[in-house]
């Protein structure tokens, strides 16, 4: 063994004591994947503001629309035509409703992601193998943001919201599954209404 080989032998050490790390995924990549999902249908695990869990299965159709169907519990978020409306199952009255730009959500299901519009994403790393992105609305940073998990190849994993009051609501996706159809009544808040 020469000299040189002597003194790289505790740098090469050292390298191998610590795994690979995963580059973090460009948010151009992140934007193109985002506007690439068009239907979306997936089991979750929600961990709520308060610390408690519910679980159900999460319907995406880009853009604009989604819907949370929560399993032993007829509470259900739909967002549609604009609007989020949140149906209680322990409330008589109707559902509360408000602008779906009020919602960091909104730049999930916005119908053109651009993760590089100038404001929109506060914080960009890698950590523990996974690509992590913080956005916001730039014209509207009162309302929250939400931080978005992605794993490589790109595929995302799961959401934190961040609402107006800093409450948070982490939802994690299971393996989702991509394309197909979801008849548009399942995302009408008036249909919703009428079964109701």
């Amino acid at each position: 063994m020469n000299i040189r080989s002597l003194a790289l032998a505790p740098v090469l050490a050292l390298a191998m004591a610590f795994p690979a790390l995963a580059e973090r995924i460009p948010l151009n990549d992140i934007s193109r994947y985002l506007n690439g999902l068009t239907t979306v249908t997936s089991d979750f695990t929600q961990i709520n503001p308060d610390g408690t869990v519910s679980t159900g299965t999460v319907y995406i159709q880009r853009p604009g629309r989604v819907r949370f169907e929560y399993n032993n519990d007829r509470t259900l978020v739909l967002a549609s035509g604009g609007n989020v409306a949140v149906f209680d199952a322990k409330s008589n009255s109707g559902p509360q409703q408000y602008p779906l730009s009020q919602t960091p959500l909104a730049i999930i299901l916005d119908a053109n992601v651009n993760l590089g519009r100038p404001g929109v994403v506060t914080n960009h790393t890698e950590q523990n193998n996974a690509t992590v992105v913080t956005a916001q609305d730039p014209q509207r940073p009162q309302n929250g943001n939400i931080q978005m998990v992605f794993t490589a190849p790109t595929e995302l994993r799961q959401w934190i919201v961040t609402d107006d009051s800093g409450q948070k609501t982490t939802v994690i996706l299971g393996e989702m599954r991509k394309g197909g159809s979801i008849p548009s009544s399942r995302f009408s808040i008036q249909a919703e209404l009428g079964r109701r």
